[in-house]
């Protein structure tokens, strides 16, 4: 398997999202910016739960080398709750009503975490690691960043790499502690999936109509650059359906080149996190230029 090297225990990323981010940050476009502003108002909620998830089954992990990434993982995933709670205070200045959210996405995971068992509610875990995971592994490689706010650019290239670096821990677990099998790992995965897009859309569909863009031309144009032949989820699709194979594992899939680019530029520059994006993107125009 090939595999980053480590979980690295970094602070969050100070980026001043309290002054002049824009409204559309993505290329300016509306729907493509709240899709994005939408998965974060689900971090800091689902990265807690992810967090329970896991723990509940920490004081049985026997291996030591898995017991320290349940550590790491634990310190990565507090960091990305923090940071992404930062923004939406941003969100919250732009009038997206961003309290009711966050409500509705902390009472749907309670009531999930009361409803399932800790092995299912691990599964579901492990199932929205991968999927945050090959998005991680997509977004740099195919540009999908390059025309954003630098420092939007920075909060997810950051939480990118750290995704890629943690994104076996829940599934480790999952399989040689809890012992979940092959058809626990995809009903969870179905379940969280059909739940994950709906949440996206209903929130992303609010947060247009406050910008006054809920319109069918921005759906139209917004639905092909998701679903489209060429769009994020085709990107993505073949390591998403991975997931389903019998011998599935996380380090098996995913290309790390860009985390290696990151980390370099990363490594070099003392932790700037606004640099370490802009080489990634200016990496990724050199290629489609070479294309």
């Amino acid at each position: 398997m090939i595999r980053a090297s480590e979980i690295v225990r970094r602070k969050g990323p100070q980026l001043g999202f309290d002054r002049d981010v824009p409204r559309h940050w993505l290329g300016g476009d509306p729907f493509r910016t709240r899709f994005f502003d939408a998965l974060s108002l689900t971090f800091p909620g689902g990265e807690r739960y992810f967090i329970r998830c896991v723990r509940a089954f920490r004081d049985q992990v026997r291996d030591p080398e898995l017991a320290e990434q349940v550590k790491d993982f634990d310190y990565q995933e507090g960091q990305h709750s923090l940071i992404h709670a930062q923004f939406n205070d941003r969100l919250r200045e732009q009038g997206i009503d961003v309290d009711n959210v966050l409500s509705v996405v902390d009472d749907w995971l309670e009531r999930d975490r009361r409803r399932f068992s800790s092995t299912f509610n691990l599964g579901k875990t492990a199932g929205a690691e991968h999927m945050t995971a090959i998005m991680a592994h997509g977004f740099f490689e195919t540009g999908f960043f390059d025309d954003a706010d630098g420092r939007m650019r920075a909060l997810y290239a950051w939480h990118a790499v750290e995704e890629i670096e943690h994104k076996a821990v829940a599934f480790d677990v999952f399989e040689r502690v809890a012992g979940g099998g092959y058809l626990l790992r995809v009903v969870s995965m179905l379940y969280t999936s059909g739940i994950f897009t709906l949440y996206t859309l209903v929130v992303l569909r609010q947060m247009l109509r406050a910008d006054g863009s809920n319109t069918w031309t921005n759906w139209w144009r917004g639905l092909w650059w998701l679903y489209g032949p060429r769009g994020l989820y085709a990107q993505v699709l073949p390591h998403y359906l991975a997931y389903f194979s019998p011998g599935f594992h996380p380090w098996k899939h995913g290309d790390l080149d860009a985390y290696r680019r990151w980390r370099a530029a990363y490594d070099s520059t003392n932790g700037d996190a606004i640099a370490a994006g802009d080489a990634l993107a200016r990496s990724g125009a050199q290629r489609s230029s070479r294309g």
